[in-house]
């Protein structure tokens, strides 16, 4: 239905089908190009649920203008995508400049920044290695707190994102505060309690390292 549509969506060099719909799971995005009806596209969905039995989440719509700043400024302002098309419906939100908004685990927008996007986590990691803290866990578990926390809510959103320097150094102080928060200094080098048993170390994870694995 949608290939046979009017829908023009966007032409990605290279590729000789139009970008017009990602359906993934529960999540759909459509990429509409600024001629398009958004009307239109909407019809469509209608008609696929009725005959599928699914079922859209209009109020979850999150729309993301691209193109010049005066033009997306534009289509916030006016809520219409071109001067000759119908305005955007009200309920439908319009993703402002600098707002990020997270498709499947990612986030886009225009101007957002790399610290935007992670702040949620580091603040999340904060609260759960507070929590864990608590317990007075041993080197062995503070090194399994760092893996399964840091090392957990951070893999994902690195392979998706990507994770700039200036957070990488964040967390890698975050790490050793984490380990030696009894001490209130750290004893060892860094390389050494990150490298393997046999060498002296705790295999202690190394967030630089595991970002440059992750790249490759």
């Amino acid at each position: 239905m949608i290939r046979a549509s009017n829908l023009e969506g966007y032409q990605i060099p290279g590729e000789a089908e139009r970008l017009i719909v990602n359906l993934f799971a529960d999540d759909t995005s459509a990429f509409l190009k600024a001629t398009d009806s958004f009307e239109d596209l909407q019809e469509i969905l209608g008609k696929w649920c009725l005959a599928s039995g699914a079922k859209f989440n209009l109020a979850k719509t999150n729309i993301i203008p691209i193109g010049t700043e005066e033009y997306c400024k534009e289509v916030i302002l006016t809520r219409k995508t071109m001067p000759n098309k119908a305005p955007l419906a009200g309920n439908l939100h319009i993703a402002k400049s600098g707002e990020a908004v997270r498709i499947l685990g990612a986030w886009f927008g225009n101007k957002i920044s790399s610290e935007q996007v992670w702040a949620p986590v580091l603040e999340k990691i904060d609260t759960n290695l507070a929590r864990w803290s608590k317990s007075n866990p041993t080197m062995e578990g503070r090194r399994h707190i760092v893996q399964m926390i840091i090392g957990g809510m951070t893999q994902y959103l690195t392979v998706v994102q990507g994770m700039p320097e200036a957070i990488e150094k964040r967390l890698t102080k975050r790490i050793n505060t984490f380990l030696w928060k009894e001490k209130g200094y750290n004893p060892v080098n860094q390389k050494v309690i990150c490298g393997p048993v046999e060498r002296g170390g705790r295999k202690v994870l190394d967030i630089k390292v595991r970002n440059e694995a992750i790249k490759v």
